[in-house]
């Protein structure tokens, strides 16, 4: 239902003057969509208030309630075409009314923790760019036929929601960005083993896929030994557990409606530019237990923001890690995902970052990842397993090696990463496994490249699409790299 659902909403935007690329098409599905999840949420909310003998005030005025402006329906049950609006009456409606209304919700809210303020805080970043109102009243139309009232059917919604970001990051432009493989993600999640009390954060947050997962994952995990989460359970998975911050509104708005639809009420995600907080105020408090990200690379940041880091330099990648690195508790843990060039670069910065890595945190474990995992990003990646606080003596490889090219039709599963979660238990030895220890390495450059002494010599030759690929990740970096030095001259 819902997956047919979205593919007649695509095509309606399609045929909208406002929309012109599947990023557009997530955006404006989703504000619809989330009124729509909102007035379900109500409807549970009165009826488990009725049951204890309470009664219950709807966060939305009757004026806005979905069942009001959206779908005013007869005794029939159906839509009742006298008061339902459409055409210009309608997009004047939802952006001279409806808009203003929503967004007034951030400064009525008694605190930033509430639905009611993350009501505020969508509405303000978003905006209708559906001009015409017949297209935005078939989209209610169809949107109005989904339900969110089991759990059955919010997982469903949240599964599909997960692949329209997918679409997005694959419809290239900056999509790509926001959208890390799920079945890497669940990969990470069960290695770093996050446990209830303890505080997950995300510094580049993008579509919040790490926390949605790592949600899912606490959920199951607590689910495994009770019957039902208790009540302070509940209050400590939606309040006190996932953190994030994410510089680019898009993102912002994508990755908190995909956390509310998860189950998260008041996600704790904050309009941010994580690399603009100075290393030097990160206070205690400010820490957390559990660092799981995938940081943008290939990125410059300016003079000033490199400024708030002790090691200087313009690659965001380095930055992003420098900061994980220091908000993270002593004991805590991290999965990140980096450039495969984070191990090998000579630049000081590099050596500097990794000296840093390796002197105040355990780097027990590094992943490397095959080209087109990143669907479109054109770049090798590993992900980084290490503890804050001991230093490095060992560190244990796992080199992921499959029998296909991934790619946009091939993607990433869970099955091919099964191996790598079964020997990283016991760091063990195998043909696409090692272990160097620390004290063999250059003491200078402290190379820590992934290079695997136990993998057979092929002679077979790279795949041309793999090279093209290459060669477009190393022009993009070039065009950067000519645009930074323009930006000195």
């Amino acid at each position: 239902m819902f997956e047919q659902t979205f593919k007649n909403i695509d095509d309606i935007l399609h045929k909208d003057a406002g929309c012109g690329s599947e990023l557009d098409y997530v955006e404006q599905t989703s504000w619809v969509l989330f009124l729509k999840y909102l007035d379900d949420l109500e409807k549970d909310k009165a009826r488990a208030t009725q049951l204890s003998n309470k009664t219950y005030t709807p966060i939305i005025d009757e004026k806005f309630q979905w069942t009001t402006w959206a779908t005013p329906k007869g005794v029939d049950g159906k839509l009742d075409h006298n008061k339902s609006l459409t055409g210009d009456d309608l997009a004047d409606f939802v952006n001279t009314e409806l808009f203003p209304y929503l967004k007034k919700f951030k400064t009525k809210a008694e605190r930033a923790d509430t639905i009611e303020y993350k009501i505020g805080e969508i509405f303000s970043e978003l905006k209708n760019r559906i001009q015409s109102g017949y297209n935005l009243r078939e989209i209610i139309n169809r949107i109005d036929e989904l339900r969110f009232r089991t759990s059955a059917e919010k997982h469903e919604m949240s599964h599909l929601y997960e692949s329209k970001i997918q679409n997005m990051g694959n419809a290239g432009r900056n999509g790509g960005e926001y959208y890390t493989p799920r079945p890497l993600i669940k990969t990470i999640i069960k290695v770093v083993a996050p446990e209830i009390g303890q505080r997950i954060y995300d510094g580049a947050v993008g579509s919040a896929g790490f926390l949605c997962e790592a949600f899912d994952y606490l959920t199951l995990m607590l689910s495994a030994t009770r019957q039902e989460l208790s009540s302070k359970d509940y209050e400590i998975l939606q309040k006190k557990t996932f953190y994030g911050k994410e510089k680019k509104s898009l993102a912002y708005i994508i990755g908190t409606m995909n956390m509310i639809l998860h189950g998260i009420e008041a996600p704790n995600i904050i309009h941010t530019n994580t690399l603009a907080e100075n290393l030097a105020d990160i206070q205690e408090k400010d820490r957390y237990d559990i660092v799981l990200a995938n940081p943008p690379f290939g990125g410059k940041e300016r003079a000033e923001v490199q400024q708030n880091f002790p090691i200087k330099t313009g690659e965001t990648a380095s930055l992003f890690l420098q900061h994980f690195i220091k908000i993270l508790k002593t004991g805590g843990k991290a999965g990140i995902v980096i450039k495969n060039t984070f191990l090998s670069n000579t630049d000081n910065a590099s050596v500097a970052l990794r000296k840093e890595l390796l002197e105040n945190c355990n780097l027990h474990s590094v992943l490397d990842l095959p080209s087109g995992t990143f669907t479109g990003a054109g770049v090798k990646t590993v992900v980084l397993f290490f503890e804050k606080g001991d230093e490095t003596k060992k560190v244990w490889f796992y080199q992921l090696n499959l029998d296909r090219n991934l790619g946009k039709t091939n993607p990433l599963s869970e099955k091919d990463l099964a191996e790598f979660i079964e020997l990283q238990k016991t760091k063990a030895e195998s043909e696409n496994s090692w272990s160097i220890n620390l004290k063999d390495i250059d003491k200078n450059t402290l190379d820590l490249s992934a290079k695997n002494p136990n993998k057979k010599e092929e002679a077979a030759l790279r795949q041309p699409e793999e090279i093209l690929e290459e060669i477009k990740a190393l022009d993009k970096e070039s065009a950067n790299i000519l645009n930074s030095i323009l930006e000195l001259i």
